[in-house]
């Protein structure tokens, strides 16, 4: 299972440049952990948080390199908060700050950060009959009413201070891949039915999680149920040991003694509005069956108000 899987039938390239946050402390870094896991409503610790972003200077931030798309993408994902759709699975609230890290670290309004990643068991929805390696139960079995070709994918749209908040679940694994996310971030387009149009892809790339993290939560069910051999950091084929410039979100347990409660993560994405990016870099993460769907989602996809929240296993 290898190779850069390209979906032809994509019609919008946008791109991105990424950062993790990593600077000096009483900088961006600071500033982005205290209000890492505000609400993104214009609340005091967002203020602050712009306040010190625009008072850095224009090299405040590390621009990623882009990293490969994966096989495993669909267009037209949904403008949603929670993207789980009943999908069962520790919960996690993914807080993303994008900030032009060309201008001071401004924060990037109306950038819109989309998102997708696997279910507990290593399924994608459009790609439910993948196999994700090891011994899982079929994704049907998981019993959830989740649309087959829209879970855990989606769009949020940046506040005033850069900030999107996603409501989903802790990722499970699939070989050869250690646990992820994945993201872009798009500028210059626009909502439009129910999907976000135009503009450019300014940053292609994946988020990552603590192998201490992870691997505790894999002993819970319903993750419990997916064995085999899980790849960890040090040995994943795309990300390259850089810490948060390289995707490694900062997490933080609801309940200490019970990760089933779930998690909190953040992590801020320094962007170059002007650039585009084609999603084209290195690494590889498997391979799609040939019968996988493309395009849009159906028009009976769910919604924000359809997608009930994801529920806590132990």
């Amino acid at each position: 299972m290898t190779g850069n899987h390209k979906n032809t039938s994509i019609t919008r390239r946008r791109a991105l440049a990424v950062s993790g946050g990593t600077v000096a402390a009483g900088g961006l870094a600071v500033a982005g952990f205290q209000s890492a896991f505000a609400d993104t409503t214009d609340t005091s610790a967002d203020a602050d948080a712009t306040a010190s972003a625009s008072s850095t200077s224009s090299e405040c931030m590390t621009l990623m390199s882009s990293v490969t798309e994966g096989p495993y993408y669909l267009d037209g994902a949904l403008v949603r908060k929670d993207i789980t759709e009943g999908k069962a699975g520790v919960p996690l609230t993914l807080r993303l700050t994008v900030v032009d890290a060309t201008d001071g670290c401004t924060p990037v309004k109306g950038a819109a950060v989309e998102i997708w990643h696997c279910d507990a068991w290593g399924y994608y929805s459009g790609y439910t009959t993948a196999n994700p390696g090891g011994s899982a139960p079929a994704e049907s079995e998981e019993g959830d009413s989740a649309n087959d070709n829209t879970y855990l994918r989606g769009y949020q749209i940046a506040n005033a201070n850069g900030v999107v908040k996603f409501e989903t679940i802790f990722p499970g694994w699939y070989t050869p891949r250690t646990c992820h996310i994945h993201v872009k971030v798009h500028t210059g387009g626009e909502k439009e039915d129910g999907t976000y149009e135009g503009g450019i892809v300014n940053y292609t790339g994946q988020l990552f999680f603590a192998d201490d993290i992870a691997e505790e939560i894999f002993t819970l069910d319903p993750y419990s149920k997916h064995t085999g051999s899980y790849t960890t950091l040090a040995n994943d084929m795309v990300y390259d040991g850089g810490g948060a410039s390289s995707g490694l979100l900062t997490l933080k347990a609801v309940h200490k003694k019970d990760p089933s409660k779930g998690y909190k993560g953040s992590l801020t994405l320094g962007v170059d509005p002007d650039a585009e990016n084609t999603g084209a870099g290195s690494g590889g993460g498997g391979t799609p069956p040939s019968d996988a769907p493309t395009g849009t989602p159906p028009s009976d996809a769910p919604s924000d108000s359809a997608s009930p929240s994801a529920s806590a296993s132990s």
